[in-house]
């Protein structure tokens, strides 16, 4: 099997060196480059092509939001997972607007951050339990107010939004088929049609979305 290719993104030496050496260690992946800003970054993208790209976010020049955003914009096929150390670092949010796959905290352990990687490798979105939480206290009073513009129409069927409801909430599939007594495999296909419908990237979009439309709460 080949190795998953992880580009390092931060402007720390030491982190990065911290980061390598725990990701080396890893069996199934390879750091292939490092980047010490969001320009060198894009630029790093289109030379190596990483599969994975461990974004920081606050860094010289151009940051880690605008990096994601770019890449993005570029439809780099390369997935973006952003760490962010919390307490000096209000701007995940945004980075899940620009195009992350997801967001994790620097203090993370190993096998957290490796795992968060090798899931969103395989297409699917990593949000930390606890970052989620601190993000909506956060966030949540700069949300628009869904009892004042209602949600928007996207033609969701009831099952659909059963179904968005289930991600909100952090289930995964084979989690929502048992709560909705369907098969996973139905759950994929109901996962697929929302994420067109609403224009979700993947799933953490997906659960933006549901909170911005007042969905969950």
């Amino acid at each position: 099997m080949t190795d998953i290719r992880v580009l390092l993104v931060d402007d720390q030496p030491l982190i990065r060196m911290g980061f390598r050496m725990v990701l080396d260690a890893a069996p199934g992946l390879s750091v292939v480059g490092e980047a010490g800003d969001g320009g060198a970054a894009i630029a790093e993208v289109a030379s190596l092509r990483p599969d994975v790209v461990l974004m920081d976010i606050r860094m010289p020049g151009v940051d880690g939001i605008e990096a994601t955003r770019r890449l993005v914009a570029a439809q780099s096929p390369s997935r973006i997972l952003v760490l962010t150390t919390f307490d000096a670092d209000e701007y995940a949010f945004a980075a899940l607007r620009a195009g992350a796959s997801g967001f994790m905290l620097k203090d993370a352990l190993p096998a957290e951050l490796i795992a968060a990687i090798r899931a969103v490798h395989e297409g699917d979105a990593v949000v930390a339990p606890r970052v989620t939480r601190r993000m909506l206290d956060l966030f949540g009073d700069r949300l628009p107010d869904a009892s004042a513009t209602g949600p928007e129409d996207t033609g969701l069927t009831d099952r659909e939004r059963d179904v968005l409801t289930a991600i909100a909430a952090g289930m995964n599939n084979t989690e929502i088929a048992a709560h909705l007594c369907v098969t996973e495999s139905t759950v994929k296909t109901h996962v697929g049609r929302v994420l067109a419908k609403i224009g979700a990237r993947d799933r953490v979009h997906a659960v933006i979305y549901a909170y911005e439309n007042g969905l969950v709460a």
